[in-house]
């Protein structure tokens, strides 16, 4: 299962190393649980090392959820602006979002949901870019029903459900099962299409491919070895 990994593990990879495994570390033991000597021996290094790269738990709390948004605005909400067609751009949104999801590890989308312990500045930050991207899909799904594609649901609760489905695949998708995770993602991205969109005058939606994995990428299993 490769790892899809974002532009800045090649600009600084020490700095993304550390945020993945302060990541795997705050979701493991819990935030609250987990402290700088925790992140430090899960790194390898001393304490007064570590404190080289960041400035304070908390900070480096608020760079890794800003990472993880930063993988969603590389991965999915970049690469869609350009698409005209609202059909087109679902596609992409919930093939891309699902392909994110299902080949990373939880961290991306548990800490996501979990920020209790960023100060209310930093939080409303993360806030508003969550928002952008739900108002994203949702702007999407109205142009749909604006254009009669979309079958007789409200917007916003096909967002939100939609979403809740996606956010869900890194708990339960493993490697070494019998699908990969490009093809979980594609069979729940087309699950959440078929329930979304009018069915063709054939009578159901275009076939959704998996998207290919990423040359280079790392199994969950080798990156927890490294």
């Amino acid at each position: 299962m490769p790892l899809w990994r974002p532009s800045v593990a090649a600009q600084n990879p020490r700095r993304f190393e550390i945020c993945m495994k302060a990541a795997r570390t705050f979701v493991e033991r819990g935030y609250d649980a987990t402290s700088v000597n925790d992140i430090a021996a899960a790194l390898g290094v001393t304490k007064p090392g570590l404190y080289h790269y960041i400035s304070s738990k908390e900070a480096l709390f608020f760079e890794i959820v800003s990472l993880g948004m930063d993988w969603l605005d590389e991965d999915v909400i970049k690469p869609v602006e350009g698409i005209d067609d609202p059909e087109d751009r679902l596609r992409q949104i919930l093939l891309r979002h699902s392909t994110l999801t299902a080949c990373n590890e939880g961290w991306i989308t548990i800490l996501l949901d979990d920020m209790q312990a960023l100060p209310a500045g930093q939080r409303k930050k993360i806030e508003q870019r969550k928002r952008r991207y739900v108002d994203l899909v949702r702007g999407t799904l109205v142009e749909l029903k604006t254009a009669g594609r979309l079958r007789d649901v409200d917007p916003t609760v096909a967002t939100l459900a939609v979403l809740g489905m996606i956010v869900w695949l890194p708990r339960w998708v493993r490697a070494g099962g019998r699908l990969t995770a490009e093809e979980v993602a594609a069979q729940v991205s087309q699950l959440a299409l078929d329930g979304l969109l009018q069915p063709t005058e054939k009578g159901r939606t275009k076939r959704l491919a998996p998207m290919k994995p990423r040359p280079g990428g790392l199994s969950r299993a080798a990156q927890k070895q490294r």
